[in-house]
């Protein structure tokens, strides 16, 4: 039985702004996504044995509260993959996810776990596929999957030597459009620590209602853009705005709490919410001060990591 194990990495939004929202119901965006180094492992194995079905799907998890069905994006992520590469394959696709990253957090684990199915299907298959190829297909699961399949090329030392050359790659973009046109950025490198309440935000309700929500400040993109080229830290610490804030800090008091909180033990104007939510991050000066801002985030929220971006 074939098999390939995999990082997911989950990310973080240095800026996010929302420009509008489009007559689809989706918004348009333009912000920067980072990988950070917190993972989930992600084994998926091809057994060519079973011929009942022509592709059939198991799913498993340590996490007793998430689906193993096609409720889970990870599953859908197979068969989608399934359905335009199998061809006259015949088998199972058994995948395992290992988690670490918060569920339903802002930090896209979900769509981190669908991006490595779609990568181990391909190196399982021996798919003739491309970076751009392997995104479209993402794209199709959900806005932040492309992102995530360009980080895994770039961290996972078993796709590295298939993307090397690949500009996609990366660990770091730009994301406008509804999040899946993706420009590769150089990186930002920097430790972190970041707590996530005890409650779940939904993406779909912290969208709709920020369109009736007054938005005072908005990220300038590119010079945050040129900050990270230029190692700024005044640059893009200025930038580091989230609009989705001026929602869910409103009416999720404790996300509130729990910026507020890390304010006081991080450097000025470097604590921001990742996407919609509820998870907040810090950057921090080195891993000592971000181990020593986790343990005293710990005492309120018993999901809080610290980690760092990878390069």
């Amino acid at each position: 039985m074939k098999k390939v194990q995999l990082r997911a990495y989950a990310k973080i939004n240095l800026s996010l702004d929302v420009l509008g929202a489009l007559e689809n119901g989706f918004h348009q965006v333009e912000m920067v996504m980072q990988q950070i180094l917190l993972c989930d492992d992600i084994m998926v194995r091809w057994d060519p044995q079973n011929n009942e079905t022509p592709i059939a799907i198991r799913l498993s998890t340590n996490r007793y509260f998430l689906p193993t069905d096609e409720r889970n994006l990870a599953y859908r992520a197979a068969a989608l993959m399934a359905e335009k590469y199998a061809g006259d394959r015949r088998g199972t696709i058994i995948i395992d996810i290992k988690k670490r990253i918060p569920v339903a957090a802002g930090l896209a684990g979900g769509s981190s776990n669908a991006a490595a199915v779609i990568h181990a299907v391909r190196k399982l298959w021996d798919l003739d596929l491309t970076l751009d190829d392997l995104c479209r297909t993402g794209a199709q699961l959900g806005s932040d999957v492309p992102f995530c399949i360009m980080g895994q090329a770039a961290a996972n030392k078993a796709l590295k030597a298939d993307f090397a050359k690949d500009p996609l790659a990366c660990h770091c973009a730009l994301a406008t459009g509804t999040g899946t046109d993706l420009r590769p950025l150089k990186g930002l490198r920097s430790h972190l620590v970041l707590s996530k309440p005890a409650l779940s935000v939904s993406t779909a309700k912290v969208y709709q209602g920020i369109d009736s929500v007054e938005i005072p400040e908005h990220p300038d993109n590119d010079e945050l853009i040129r900050g990270l080229v230029t190692n700024s830290t005044d640059l893009i610490r200025k930038n580091m705005i989230n609009v989705l804030e001026n929602y869910t800090l409103k009416h999720y008091p404790i996300v509130m709490y729990t910026k507020n909180k890390m304010q006081k033990m991080c450097s000025p104007g470097s604590v921001l919410m990742s996407g919609s939510g509820p998870t907040v991050f810090g950057l921090c000066r080195d891993a000592e001060e971000s181990r020593t801002i986790c343990r005293k985030m710990l005492r309120d929220n018993k999901e809080s990591f610290w980690t760092r971006t990878t390069w």
